[in-house]
């Protein structure tokens, strides 16, 4: 038995570190996704019901991307927030670089007890998406967000970007206040509380969340980069 002693203790720190190795080698693989949580999923009105955020223009310029597949973003943002405000030429960016790879879908999140003009920016942009519209005010909110923010009363404003649009004016005004208005907003709030999102900007690629620290142009692309894949291999469009 003493003979086998030292072959048996080798075996043993073998297998000890061939354990710690794996177990440790998938923990790094869990800290390198860029997305928290399950995925949920994406709403199958999403591409016909809303309207995409920005419109697809370019090829893009990734080159080592599967071909033929395509796949969902979604932000829930507020047009007085700060960082919504960073992101989004970032988004604009992104954009470019992907054309018909990407599908945006902005989904109205004011956070009234702390930007006071938020909910009546999601108002406007609503407002204009009745006229064919929305990409255009949603561009205008946050490029303006500075001069509008803390006004008293930002529905002037929010009436003359209308105008510089070409939008009817007068429908605009009726349609911020209107029912088709609060029911776009209550069914963006329904999305929000289903998926349990609290603040803003919360972006989503694919039903999937991502990681907070990762919600920036880089992250993103790394989101859109993994689900592209993800779905050539799978075989999804």
């Amino acid at each position: 038995m003493k003979r086998y002693l030292p072959l048996i203790i080798i075996a043993v720190v073998l297998i000890v570190a061939v354990g710690s190795f794996a177990f440790f080698g998938s923990k790094r693989h869990e800290t390198s996704s860029p997305f928290s949580g399950q995925a949920s999923p994406v709403p199958s009105a999403v591409s016909s019901a809303a309207t995409p955020l920005l419109t697809p223009s370019s090829v893009p310029k990734p080159t080592n991307l599967p071909a033929g597949v395509s796949v969902t973003v979604e932000e829930f943002g507020d047009y007085q927030c700060p960082p919504c405000g960073r992101l989004y030429p970032e988004l604009k960016a992104i954009e470019q670089d992907y054309g018909n790879r990407v599908t945006f879908v902005f989904r109205n999140l004011p956070l009234s007890s702390m930007h006071k003009n938020a909910l009546m920016a999601a108002q406007a942009a609503e407002a204009a998406r009745l006229q064919n519209h929305f990409v255009q005010m949603h561009d205008r909110l946050y490029e303006t967000q500075d001069e509008w923010k803390e006004l008293a009363n930002p529905r002037p404003t929010f009436i003359r970007f209308a105008g510089e649009l070409g939008l009817d004016t007068d429908r605009f005004d009726r349609d911020m206040d209107g029912v088709l208005v609060q029911q776009k907003l209550a069914e963006d709030q329904q999305r929000a509380d289903a998926q349990n999102i609290k603040g803003t900007p919360t972006v989503l690629v694919e039903g999937r969340e991502m990681k907070p620290e990762l919600t920036n142009g880089d992250g993103i692309r790394k989101g859109i980069n993994f689900m592209l894949q993800t779905k050539a291999t799978t075989g999804s469009k």
